[in-house]
């Protein structure tokens, strides 16, 4: 038996929902009391505050206020930047270095299945590796320098029995302007330059030592560091991105990898041939020669002519077999020894490293032509397996 509404009386389906009359009677009271002034707004569950004025109206003067606020927490940030550049540098350098030395710590930690016990071998390794360069280094600098102030006498003597020495002083007056520049005020002025440049020195070394340290502090942390940078992407971005990026750490490690090793390579080779030919100093000049080697395109270069230099410094046929030997080995380095150790890291372009060691180079100094090969592979890594793919899509 249907149920059928009476006449007249209204259809079911066409009253309003408790929940919509209650909606259109407590806006309809909020707006009430907002234009009464009465004291029910203060509890209505929806606008306990009353209800909301219009928007203030934008005018040329409130584009320009809000405009010149966006400028001025620009330019604090960027004072600020500029404050925090030597700390933001140092983070930089830190983090690049984790990211180089971190196949190392893997390989390691395959060994003695703890990370932590892994990075502490790693660090005492590469201690020891930089003691026994600065204990090589630093005895053959202060023999010569003592042997120089020794010397310095027995210089001065000969440069009086000079004529043209002695002419040069009837006519311009050297030795009179050497001792009015020696006086009290200037020895003074020169003490405070010495201590800005020791200031100098100290603050390198603390920023070096930072440096060191953050770079464990980011190997021990690296797994959670690298987990929580690709959970800040979207979920469904975070798959790719972390493909990518476990790659582009790999080829970036792998290229320092290869990069030490063929610095090694060079060093010892260079002992070698330099212990075989006599000349002094040749394991402070094997590590130039392996310090240098890192550099890429110039590196070798440098530490050729340093090497050669020091062969002429011996005599002439010492010096022409180190150029002989230097541009031979030089050519099985960049033919043999390279592509072997490089492949499997990526392959930069030469217009790319060079490029890459110029800005590095003009950013960041020394550290910067370092870094610069790997950083180019990383980005070269991305243009290829996102940039393009897109624009071949578009």
């Amino acid at each position: 038996m249907s149920t059928e509404p009476a006449p007249g009386s209204p259809d079911p389906d066409d009253t309003p929902s408790d929940t919509t009359r209650t909606d259109s009677a407590a806006h309809a009271e909020a707006e009430a009391a907002h234009a009464g002034g009465s004291d029910k707004a203060e509890t209505n569950p929806i606008n306990p505050y009353g209800m909301p004025g219009r928007r203030f109206r934008q005018t040329p003067f409130s584009y320009g206020l809000f405009g010149g606020l966006g400028l001025i927490v620009a330019y604090m940030l960027y004072i600020g930047l500029q404050q925090a550049w030597g700390v933001l540098l140092s983070i930089i350098i830190a983090g690049f270095l984790a990211i180089g030395i971190n196949p190392m710590v893997v390989r390691v930690q395959r060994l003695v299945k703890k990370r932590g016990i892994a990075v502490a071998i790693v660090a005492l390794v590469m201690f020891i590796v930089v003691c026994g360069g600065f204990a090589t280094l630093l005895p053959p600098l202060i023999t010569e320098i003592n042997s120089f102030v020794d010397a310095l006498p027995a210089y001065i003597e000969n440069l009086k029995g000079n004529r043209f020495i002695n002419d040069l002083n009837e006519q311009y007056q050297i030795i009179e302007n050497l001792k009015s520049a020696a006086s009290a005020e200037n020895i003074t002025s020169a003490a405070g330059g010495l201590v800005s440049v020791v200031g100098v020195v100290g603050g390198t070394v603390f920023n070096g030592l930072m440096v060191v340290i953050l770079t464990f502090y980011f190997l021990a942390a690296f797994d959670r560091l690298k987990d929580g940078a690709y959970r800040l992407l979207p979920a469904d971005r975070r798959p790719r991105a972390q493909v990518l990026g476990d790659e582009m750490l790999t080829k970036v490690g792998n290229y320092t990898i290869g990069a030490l090793g063929i610095a090694a390579i060079a060093g010892v080779t260079s002992f070698i041939f330099m212990f075989i030919v006599d000349i002094k100093y040749a394991y402070a000049l094997a590590l130039i020669v392996a310090i240098f080697d890192l550099i890429p395109q110039v590196g070798a270069t440098i530490g050729a002519v340093i090497v050669s230099l020091a062969g002429f410094s011996v005599s002439i046929p010492v010096g022409i077999a180190c150029v002989i030997f230097f541009v031979l080995y030089q050519q099985l380095e960049n033919w043999v020894i390279y592509p072997r150790m490089m492949s499997k890291s990526v392959k930069v372009s030469d217009l790319g490293a060079i490029l890459g060691l110029l800005i590095g180079t003009a950013l960041f100094g020394i550290v910067g032509a370092l870094m610069a090969v790997p950083a180019v592979a990383a980005v070269q890594l991305l243009v290829r397996e996102v940039h393009i793919p897109r624009q071949d899509l578009a």
